[in-house]
């Protein structure tokens, strides 16, 4: 059973890079100047937070969490070049470990107090890089529905070696598929991801309105990065968010699959949030809002 278990697991959570990818139908890539990323800052007290948004998303997938801090902390919404119809850039890639290296300079330039930083998928990855490699400049940190190592959606023997052909072969594909063959998969994509109506076609919009080399890239590098081996460097207080939907087998099976990709963070508070996918600060945005606030306290 608990192997049955197990490949459910792996089989519903391993379409969520292909479901982002499905979703993205947006523009050619453009050879421009513009900034790897811009920011919007709500609210001017308490405390500085950075919100990084996931594969292909705008920060627009923050818009309930903002409001509710913006009343308390100065935040800091991050939109990244190529996602959601901001200018891609022609030399981001790779485009997490940039983007982290990035945001700690804008950290040290705007002169921030550690700030906290909530990062979803994508950008949850950014979030760990950062609190990794600069744990200086990092006061708290929330990782929402993401993996130091994204391949372990696939196996949970992944290595950087097995996952590489399978990595390769997914982003080619993506990038030779016509239009039409994107948007075969666009709804079921969409619905892999997020519960409601309005959500599934948000995320849908973004996606289409992504630019699709970035993003496919960008998929590309999340499945051979591990960051496993730098976790033990954060020194940032930790709460890692997942989702739970019945449709990813048993609650215990997902709960296995976290508690062992973050062994190497000790100090990190697991909080689960059940009937939601991928998105679940759009699916379950009450109970996601409340995890961060105890999370920033």
């Amino acid at each position: 059973m608990k192997t049955d278990n197990t490949k459910r697991l792996i089989s519903r959570r391993n379409v969520v890079l292909g479901a982002l990818l499905a979703t993205t139908l947006g523009a050619r890539a453009q050879d421009n100047k513009a900034d790897l990323f811009g920011v919007e800052i709500r609210g001017s007290g308490g405390h500085d937070v950075l919100l990084i948004p996931g594969l292909a998303s705008s920060p627009e997938v923050w818009t309930s969490l903002a409001a509710q801090l913006s009343a308390q902390h100065r935040v800091h919404l991050i939109d990244i070049a190529g996602f959601a119809g901001r200018a891609p850039v022609a030399d981001a890639a790779p485009l997490a470990s940039s983007l982290a290296e990035a945001l700690a300079a804008y950290i040290a330039r705007e002169g921030l107090s550690p700030p906290a930083v909530v990062g979803h998928s994508l950008g949850g990855e950014v979030a760990l890089m950062l609190a990794a490699r600069h744990p200086a400049r990092v006061g708290r940190l929330v990782v929402a529905d993401a993996l130091p190592f994204y391949s372990l959606l696939f196996t949970p023997a992944a290595t950087v070696e097995t996952a590489a052909p399978g990595a390769r072969a997914l982003r080619d594909a993506w990038l030779a598929a016509t239009q039409e063959q994107l948007a075969a998969m666009q709804e079921a994509g969409a619905a892999r991801l997020a519960t409601g109506a309005s959500s599934r076609a948000a995320v849908s919009r973004w996606g289409r309105d992504s630019d699709r080399r970035t993003v496919a890239q960008a998929a590309y590098e999340l499945a051979i990065t591990d960051l496993r081996p730098e976790l033990a460097r954060i020194t940032a207080a930790t709460t890692v968010i997942y989702a739970h939907h019945p449709s990813y087998g048993a609650v215990e099976s997902v709960d296995g699959a976290f508690a062992a990709a973050y062994q190497g963070l000790g100090h990190a508070r697991l909080v689960r949030i059940d009937h939601s996918r991928h998105f679940v600060m759009l699916d379950q945005a009450e109970r996601f809002n409340a995890a961060v606030v105890e999370a920033l306290r």
